[in-house]
């Protein structure tokens, strides 16, 4: 599996994590699918989300991720805002780096075709994502929403 990670918003940095790591690490423990596949990160702002989100979901606003499936062996891409990402985890209480690996771990799971458009899906992919993430050492990431 190949991951790269590229930083387009130097406040990510600021968080003091081993950034590009932290990233591979949550990927690989949600990636169940082919294991010579290639995902690629975008660390961004909001405002490069948001242009993304009008392009692409016809949404002129920006969203915490985004996830653009590709064919294997490229298995797609996730980009997450910065901005929005720090703002929903202070508003839910939560630390920056536990939200970071929640929305990693959930724009994973989309690149594995999971999706949350219907009740029963989104109960599946929530069931999944609170399953990963007491993998990584990190509480149901639902509870308090």
């Amino acid at each position: 599996m190949q991951i790269d990670v590229q930083v387009l918003d130097k406040h990510f940095y600021l968080k003091k994590l081993l950034l590009k790591r932290f990233c591979r690490k949550v990927i690989q423990n949600a990636w169940k699918g082919k294991p010579d596949v290639q995902i690629s990160v975008v660390l961004a702002d909001n405002d490069f989300v948001q242009l993304l989100n009008k392009r692409y979901r016809k949404k002129d606003k920006p969203t915490n991720v985004l996830s653009f499936e590709n064919e294997w062996p490229l298995a797609g891409d996730i980009i997450v805002a910065y901005g929005v990402t720090r703002d929903e985890a202070i508003a839910q209480g939560k630390t920056f780096a536990a939200h970071l690996a929640h929305l990693l771990t959930h724009g994973t799971l989309h690149l594995q075709k999971y999706d949350h458009l219907t009740e029963k899906q989104a109960q599946k992919m929530e069931k999944m994502e609170t399953k990963l993430m007491r993998q990584l050492g990190y509480a149901d990431p639902y509870k308090g929403v």
